[in-house]
């Protein structure tokens, strides 16, 4: 079985996936399971919708009706990306960026293959399963990393079963469509989407590995003794 630290470690966002259909108790097991991540005071303040077959191609259509009439889409609730985002973190989106288009040969120069490469998120690309991972609008920033943890649970219960699954914060920019179509009470904000399915290895964009910040640019480690190493 594969461990936590392998599943950290191997799994990587798809952008391609197989037609081949995901059973709905893989679904289900997934889902079940990540039910028990960790939140403040156990307050759980997550709601997913799984979609598949039939009502999974309704709300495709219905997105591209919504693109047909407004191709900028409908705004997202909340702020994906800080406004005047500083380095060192606009270098490391610019840089995935740049590493994501070129793994399809899409130069800088042409937005409009970047828009439709974009656009594809919209398909789920093309995975069989989709899902909408929303939060209740009540909530504060604390419960906003609940939900993180919930969505790096679906993440790696997938991997752990084989399946591929990409986290999609561009999903929030079609929260009235996605409402509409899932009944979606009002208190609740659409905070992303996620892909699920069978990465296809023959998609070049699957072979994506985005590079991490070397450990002492995100943490320091205090106290410690000289030269101990975790065991095991």
């Amino acid at each position: 079985m594969t461990s936590v630290t392998q599943a950290i470690l191997e799994r990587r966002s798809a952008r391609a996936f197989l037609s081949r259909p995901v059973p709905a108790g893989l679904v289900h097991e997934i889902v079940d399971i990540a039910r028990r991540t960790a939140s403040s005071s156990n307050m759980q303040p997550w709601r997913l919708a799984a979609m598949a077959g039939p009502d999974l191609d309704r709300l495709r259509a219905a997105v591209r009706r919504s693109l047909a009439a407004n191709p900028s889409a409908e705004g997202s609730e909340y702020k994906i990306y800080a406004p005047n985002l500083k380095d060192p973190y606009n270098r490391r989106r610019i840089k995935c960026a740049e590493d994501l288009y070129g793994t399809i040969g899409i130069p800088r120069e042409n937005k409009m293959a970047r828009l439709m490469q974009f656009a594809r998120n919209f398909d789920f690309y093309g995975a069989p399963v989709g899902m909408i991972l929303s939060i209740d609008r009540t909530m504060e920033h604390g419960q906003w990393a609940d939900v993180g943890m919930f969505l790096q649970s679906i993440l790696l219960l997938a991997h752990e079963r084989g399946l591929a699954a990409c986290p999609q914060a561009a999903w929030a920019a079609m929260h009235r469509t996605v409402r509409e179509h899932l009944s979606l009470p009002d208190e609740f904000i659409v905070f992303c989407g996620i892909s699920l399915g069978y990465a296809d290895p023959s998609q070049p964009v699957n072979s994506l590995v985005t590079e991490r910040a070397a450990l002492e640019e995100i943490a320091e480690l205090r106290g410690f003794a000289q030269g101990t190493r975790a065991s095991g």
